[in-house]
């Protein structure tokens, strides 16, 4: 199934009085939800993907007390920045969830999606004083790429969301230490693939430390150049799009109820 036939399968289900371009991102978001339960970045009903509607301060987020393998595009609730319904949902939303994304959004208008998780292996490498370590093929995409934030507690505090928002200035990608990590993109596909690969970076990170082995970091001069390639490639390039064209048909194999 390619692009278009993708976009038509969603616009068959799309409800009526829903905007086409809203119904869109709402099926691509259920999409990356289903994928990140699928992929195990789930934190069972905690954490959040958001996505802004284009042209406007309003968002989507999950429903609070859904699992990641249950949202759907007609569940997903739409909110504005201080994260109150704007429409009428039978779902809760978490607020204490939003004030992360909250402050993204708001201080980046290119960060239409916002993606927090709590992994393993994220969060071990949260943990470490070194942070990401330039070693394998993955963490050479972030050489010099990659923001910190402090831990400062359950993130409850507007005002430690401006200083993270701060932390993270034009970066797409921030590691919370001893928390988690953070990606933001122009885009769903392109927060999807920074969370991947980060993702990637630290499991294989994690489990090059466990051998006990020496290891070897690349030069710094090539850990730049490498991440100047990704960023041609990728991030400036077609290769995002085309990894999201496969992951939407993934989720549909696995489950076109998403779009519904």
């Amino acid at each position: 199934m390619d692009r278009a036939a993708m976009r038509d399968a969603f616009g068959q289900r799309r409800p009526a009085g829903v905007d086409a371009g809203e119904w869109q991102l709402r099926c691509e978001l259920a999409a990356a939800y289903r994928l990140f339960a699928h992929l195990g970045w789930h934190e069972l009903i905690y954490n959040h993907l958001t996505v802004r509607l284009p042209g406007t301060e309003h968002f989507l987020i999950n429903p609070f007390g859904l699992m990641y393998r249950e949202i759907r595009a007609s569940t997903l609730v739409k909110i504005d920045l201080e994260g109150r319904k704007v429409d009428a949902s039978a779902w809760a939303v978490n607020p204490a969830g939003f004030v992360v994304h909250a402050a993204v959004h708001a201080a980046r208008a290119d960060a239409h999606c916002v993606v927090h998780t709590h992994t393993t292996a994220g969060q071990v490498v949260a943990c470490q004083a070194g942070g990401l370590l330039p070693l394998s093929f993955n963490a050479l995409f972030y050489a010099g790429r990659v923001a910190y934030h402090d831990f400062e507690g359950i993130t409850l505090d507007r005002q430690e969301c401006q200083r993270l928002a701060a932390d993270l200035g034009d970066r797409n990608v921030m590691i919370l230490r001893n928390h988690g990590l953070l990606v933001c993109g122009p885009s769903i596909g392109d927060a999807f693939a920074e969370h991947y690969m980060l993702q990637r970076a630290c499991e294989v990170q994690v489990a090059a430390q466990a051998t006990g082995a020496a290891l070897v970091q690349p030069l710094d001069a090539i850990a730049q150049r490498a991440a100047a390639q990704y960023d041609r490639t990728a991030r400036q390039g077609d290769q995002n799009a085309l990894l999201w064209d496969a992951m939407l048909r993934w989720a549909w194999d696995l489950d076109p109820g998403f779009a519904g």
